[in-house]
C-alpha cells in the first residue's frame, strides 16, 4: 500500500506542478457553460417581420394593432411595412426579413361576413427555431382574433391545466450538468490519458518495474491518482457552476454528500474508461488526435444538450453505453430537483460497474506491454 501511495504522490505533485493543465481542464466546460449558456434556451427577440396590408380595413387595423401590443411585450418580433408581397418574399429570401404577414385584399369584409379570412405567412424555414417561434407567435394572434367578442355563458371547451413541478429552469442550469462531467472527463484526458502516454513514451513505467512495485500497484496507483484529479475538477465546477447558475445546491449537506457520490463514481467510470483506451497506445499523439472525436461521440449523445428521447434508435443505442449518459442523468437530479439516493442510485452502479469493468480488462492488458 505505502508503494501505490508514492505513487499516487508522485503523480499528484506533477499535477499540481501543472496549475496550466488544472485550469486547461475546467476551461473548456466553463466556457461551455456561459456561452452555450446564454446562446441557447432563449426566447426569439427582434425578429424582422414585413407587413404587406392590401386591405387598410378596421379589421386589418386590428391586427396591426396586435403586431405593436407584441413589438412593445414579448418583442418577438417587430414589423416592417412592405409595398406588395413580391418585394417582401425578396426580402426573406435574401435574409433581410426574418417572415412576412400579407393581409389580403378585403380581408375585413370576409371577417365581418364569416367567409373563411385569411392572413399569410412566409417563413424562411431554413432556421427551424426562427420560424417555429414565429409561427407559434401568430396562431397566437390568431387564437386571439378568433376569440368571441362575447363569451358564452357555460364554457364548454375542454382547457388543458399545467401544473409545473418546478420553478423556471434556465438554460444555463440544464447545462451545467452536462459541463460538471466534461470537467472531469477533461481532467482524465489531460491528467490521466496524455500524461500516461508522455510517462509511457519516457520509459517511466518500467522504471517502476525495477523498483518492488508490483504492476498491480503500479495500475492501482496511476488510476487512483487519475480519479482523484478528476474528483477535485468535478467539485470546483461544481461549485462554481453553481454559483454562476444561480442554483444553492451547494450549501445543502445532504446534495452535497450525493453530489460527492456521483462526482466519486463518474471519475472511477472515466479513468477506467481511458485508461482501457490507452493501456496499449505507445504515440504520445494518439491521444491528443483522439480528444475531439471521443468528446463528439461520449458528450452529445449523453442527453446533456438535448433530449435522448428525440434521437434515431443507433443513436440512442450509443447512449446506453455511454458513461456520460448515466452521470449526466444524475446530476440533472440532484442540481435540477433536488432528489434523493432513489433517483440517482442507478447511475452510480452503472458507474461503478463500468469503472471497475474496465479497469479489471485493462490490468492483464497492461502487463502483457511490459
Amino acid at each position: 500500500m505505502n508503494r501505490m501511495f508514492a505513487i499516487i504522490e508522485r503523480e499528484m505533485r506533477k499535477f499540481f506542478r501543472s496549475p496550466v493543465l488544472m485550469i486547461m481542464s475546467m476551461m473548456l466546460p466553463l466556457v461551455q457553460l456561459v456561452i452555450l449558456g446564454n446562446a441557447f434556451g432563449g426566447k426569439i427577440k427582434n425578429a424582422r417581420v414585413g407587413v404587406v396590408n392590401y386591405d387598410n380595413g378596421p379589421e386589418a387595423v386590428k391586427v396591426l394593432e396586435d403586431f405593436d401590443a407584441i413589438e412593445a411585450n414579448a418583442k418577438t418580433f417587430t414589423t416592417i411595412p412592405y409595398p406588395n408581397e413580391r418585394a417582401a418574399r425578396i426580402a426573406v429570401q435574401t435574409g433581410q426579413l426574418d417572415a412576412a404577414v400579407i393581409i389580403p385584399a378585403q380581408y375585413s369584409q370576409r371577417v365581418l361576413s364569416q367567409d373563411a379570412p385569411q392572413i399569410g405567412l412566409v417563413v424562411d424555414n431554413s432556421d427551424q427555431f426562427m420560424s417555429s417561434s414565429i409561427e407559434s407567435e401568430m396562431q397566437s394572434l390568431v387564437d386571439a382574433l378568433n376569440a368571441p367578442l362575447i363569451s358564452k355563458p357555460i364554457d364548454t371547451s375542454i382547457a388543458l391545466d399545467t401544473v409545473e413541478l418546478y420553478p423556471y429552469i434556465a438554460y444555463m442550469k440544464f447545462l451545467l450538468a452536462g459541463s460538471i462531467a466534461l470537467a472531469m472527463y477533461v481532467s482524465v484526458m489531460i491528467g490521466g490519458g496524455m500524461l500516461y502516454i508522455d510517462d509511457k513514451a519516457r520509459g517511466v513505467h518500467e522504471g517502476y518495474l525495477v523498483t518492488p512495485i508490483t504492476g498491480l500497484e503500479l495500475v492501482m496507483g496511476m488510476n487512483i491518482a487519475g480519479a482523484i484529479k478528476a474528483v477535485l475538477a468535478g467539485i470546483s465546477l461544481t461549485v462554481i457552476g453553481s454559483l454562476m447558475a444561480g442554483l444553492g445546491v451547494i450549501f445543502n449537506p445532504l446534495l452535497d454528500l450525493e453530489m460527492l457520490c456521483i462526482i466519486v463514481a463518474t471519475s472511477m467510470a472515466f479513468n477506467g474508461m481511458m485508461f482501457l483506451m490507452m493501456v496499449r497506445v505507445d504515440d504520445p499523439l494518439v491521444p491528443r488526435a483522439m480528444f475531439g472525436v471521443l468528446n463528439t461521440l461520449l458528450f452529445f449523445p449523453s442527453g446533456a444538450i438535448y433530449p435522448i428521447a428525440a434521437f434515431p434508435k443507433w443513436l440512442q443505442a450509443i447512449a446506453v453505453v455511454d458513461p456520460f449518459t448515466y452521470a449526466i442523468h444524475a446530476l440533472q437530479q440532484v442540481l435540477l430537483k433536488s432528489a434523493g439516493f432513489v433517483a440517482i442510485w442507478q447511475d452510480l452502479v452503472f458507474l461503478s460497474i463500468f469503472g471497475l469493468g474496465t479497469l479489471l480488462i485493462a490490468t492483464p492488458l497492461f502487463k502483457r506491454t511490459l
